[in-house]
C-alpha cells in the first residue's frame, strides 16, 4: 500500500486564490486511529499534472517517482469516513502545484501511519488551551476543536492571522462555535485591511503584537501564565520565534518530553 495512490478526492473547496481544503477517502483500507493535532504524508507522483497557477519547480521531478509531504489533520479523530486537509499553493514547490490540479475523484496517495506531539494529551484538563495561527496553521486546531477539545472543563481561544480576511480559512466555523459555546473565543486578524473590498472592522495588528497589547485579557477575561495555561503555535516561523520568546519572558517554557513545558510548536 506504501506505493499506490490508495485514496481518492472527495471534495474540493477554494478558500482564497492560494488556499484549498482537500477531503481524502481511503479506498479499499480503514483509516487508523489517530489523535487531534497530528499529520500525515500525502503523495503524488512527479508525472502528475501541476496547476495552471503553478511556475517552474525549484528541481524538476523524475516522472516515476512519488513526491510524498507531510501535512496536518484538519477533520475530527473520531471521523473514520475522510481526512481534510488546509494547504497553500507552494507556487514554485513539488507537491503541491499538483495537488491543486486534483479534481473530485482523481487519486492520491496517503500514507497508514498518522504522528506528531502537536496534541492536547498532555495538557492538564484544568489548564486554559491558547491555539495561535497564521495561514494554514489552523488546521490542526479544526482538527481539536471537532473532536472532544471543548467538551473539557477549560476555556479554549484561537488566534488566527492572515494577510487578508478571505485567507482566514475556517472563519465562518470559528465564528459559528463561538456563538454556541461560552468555552471558546475566536480572535481573528488581518495586517492588510486596506486591500479588503468591503471596512474590516476586526483586528489588523500582528499576533505577537495582539499578545503584547493583553489580547486574551481584554477577550477571554483572564491573565495567561505558566500555572493557568498551555499556549500551541504552529505558521509562519517568524511568528513562532517571536512569540516563544516574548513567552519566554513571561515565564513559559517549551515543552517536550524529557521537560514538560507550557508551549507547543509545530513549524510549517
Amino acid at each position: 500500500m506504501k506505493n499506490e495512490l490508495n485514496c481518492f478526492i472527495s471534495q474540493v473547496v477554494q478558500v482564497s486564490p492560494s488556499m484549498k481544503i482537500f477531503r481524502v477517502v481511503p479506498d479499499g483500507w480503514e483509516l487508523p486511529d489517530f489523535e487531534a493535532g497530528q499529520f500525515v504524508a500525502l503523495y503524488l507522483p512527479g508525472s502528475a499534472t501541476r496547476s495552471v497557477d503553478s511556475t517552474d519547480e525549484f528541481k524538476e521531478s523524475e516522472p516515476d517517482k512519488l513526491i510524498k509531504r507531510a501535512y496536518s489533520i484538519a477533520s475530527s479523530s473520531k471521523n473514520k469516513e475522510f481526512i481534510e486537509f488546509y494547504i497553500t499553493l507552494v507556487r514554485s514547490g513539488s507537491l503541491t502545484p499538483r495537488l491543486f490540479d486534483l479534481k473530485i475523484g482523481d487519486r492520491i496517495g496517503m500514507g497508514s501511519k498518522f504522528v506528531g506531539m502537536f496534541t492536547l494529551n498532555e495538557v492538564p484538563e484544568d489548564k486554559n488551551v491558547i491555539l495561535i495561527a497564521t495561514g494554514t496553521g489552523v488546521a490542526p486546531y479544526m482538527s481539536m476543536l471537532r473532536s472532544d477539545a471543548l467538551s473539557k472543563n477549560r476555556k479554549i481561544t484561537v488566534i488566527h492571522g492572515a494577510s487578508n480576511s478571505w485567507d482566514l480559512g475556517y472563519r465562518s466555523e470559528l465564528t459559528l462555535l463561538e456563538s454556541i459555546t461560552d468555552k471558546l473565543k475566536y480572535i481573528p486578524t488581518i495586517i492588510e485591511p486596506d486591500k479588503e473590498p468591503t471596512k474590516w472592522s476586526g483586528y489588523t495588528q500582528f499576533i505577537q503584537d495582539l499578545w503584547a497589547d493583553g489580547i486574551i485579557e481584554k477577550v477571554s477575561g483572564y491573565k495567561p501564565t505558566p500555572e493557568n495555561s498551555n499556549i500551541f503555535i504552529c505558521g509562519n516561523p517568524n511568528m513562532i520565534n517571536t512569540m516563544i520568546d516574548s513567552l519566554g519572558k513571561e515565564g513559559f517554557t517549551e515543552h517536550s518530553k524529557k521537560s514538560p513545558g507550557q508551549i507547543h510548536v509545530e513549524k510549517f
